[in-house]
């Protein structure tokens, strides 16, 4: 689940990075609610927002409760409204360019240099405005 559904009052994950759908992300999420409500949940990015501790674990009947954005049966229609809006206000994540680089190979870090070195390959300007 890790970054699927985050704990409940922080709601879902982002839908607009590279290949990401709020459609796509609603029907996953509709399949992991569908699942039996005892079944744990294990979220990740979790960094206890006002003053509450950090926490990593849900359930099935916890988020159907009580998550912001898809708790109390919220349509597809209303997820994906509420997910495009706040999703472009938000910005490319610090590290998401190493991160990338990353989980699509599956944890492991890029091949290593001739000399032993790892290196990331970072696009100059890419994420940047254009200057006029």
């Amino acid at each position: 689940m890790h970054d699927t559904l985050m704990m409940p009052d922080a709601g879902t994950s982002r839908a607009d990075f590279p290949g990401g759908d709020s459609h796509a992300l609603y029907g996953s999420i509709q399949e992991i609610l569908a699942l039996p409500d005892d079944t744990g949940v294990f979220v990740g990015h979790d960094y206890g927002p006002d003053g509450r501790d950090p926490e990593c674990f849900s359930t099935v009947a916890r988020q159907k409760a009580e998550n912001i954005h898809v708790g109390g049966g919220q349509s597809e229609a209303a997820f994906v409204a509420l997910r495009d809006k706040r999703d472009a206000t938000l910005p490319l994540p610090r590290l998401m360019l190493y991160a990338l680089q990353v989980n699509i190979r599956g944890g492991r870090l890029p091949e290593p240099e001739a000399d032993g070195r790892v290196f990331f390959r970072i696009p100059a300007n890419r994420f940047e405005p254009p200057r006029n």
